[in-house]
């Protein structure tokens, strides 16, 4: 398992893979999407899948859900998916440049796991100071994703996702396992950050990769995963300034092992 400094992550995904040894990457899998390609061309060289992406939303129970819902037609085809990312605050060192690369990535990822989709195209707006920003994006099917990150909500930690269809709609629940009756109101706390909303989420996630791996199976986000994420963060730190449409374009096709 790499869960080191970012800058780090590379190099040690390409030592598992030159040594053969199956490996989750906490996110992201490098720190440029040059270097993301590079492991994604070494492993598909190998032709097989060693490389586990620590996207460890794709494991919590109320996005699993909003996928099952969509994958089934419960709420038929889906048309907008709606992203909220809050948090209490934003260290001093944190750039606006880092509410894409360090936090919006985690939407980058989970809408296309969501949707079964690409995304073609992104636009942001942002405050003034950068933050909050609205980042918009399209799919290659037409669906719009909408994601409000703010950086310094002032309340807590807060990530909520609501799904679109054609025939209604499906949401996560307010994040909370007890409510407090008190002084005639009702009320819920939000954490300070994301260990207690996500470390369901992180446990399962890490209990997944242990029984496939075991079973010599693969589960997760791949490495394909990880370097498009990267590729479509970088694209929109380096177009965000002019705000515009951003074209989102990759040098190469998904490579068969990730199909």
């Amino acid at each position: 398992m790499i869960a080191s400094p970012d800058a780090t992550h590379a190099g040690y995904a390409l030592a598992c893979l030159n040594a053969g040894k199956p490996v989750l990457c906490e996110k992201p899998i490098a720190a440029t999407a040059a270097e993301g390609l590079s492991i994604v061309q070494a492993e598909a060289a190998l032709g097989r899948r060693l490389v586990t992406v620590g996207f460890m939303r794709r494991f919590d129970p109320a996005y699993v859900e909003m996928h099952t819902a969509r994958a089934t037609g419960r709420i038929g085809d889906a048309v907008l998916l709606h992203n909220i990312h809050r948090n209490l605050s934003a260290p001093d060192w944190f750039t606006g440049a880092m509410a894409v690369t360090n936090s919006f990535v985690h939407e980058i990822d989970i809408s296309r796991w969501l949707l079964g989709s690409e995304m073609v195209s992104a636009q942001v707006t942002s405050a003034p100071g950068g933050d909050p920003m609205m980042v918009t994006m399209q799919s290659d099917k037409g669906e719009i994703i909408s994601t409000e990150v703010h950086m310094n909500a002032a309340y807590g930690y807060h990530v909520h996702a609501q799904l679109v269809g054609r025939s209604g709609t499906i949401e996560m629940a307010a994040p909370t396992r007890v409510l407090t009756n008190l002084f005639s109101a009702q009320s819920f706390g939000f954490p300070s950050n994301w260990v207690p909303r996500f470390t369901e989420a992180y446990r399962l996630q890490m209990q997944a990769w242990v029984d496939a791996t075991t079973a010599g199976r693969t589960v997760g986000a791949s490495s394909w995963d990880g370097y498009v994420t990267t590729s479509i963060a970088e694209q929109i730190v380096d177009g965000m300034a002019a705000g515009r449409r951003i074209d989102l374009t990759f040098p190469l096709a998904r490579p068969a092992l990730y199909a």
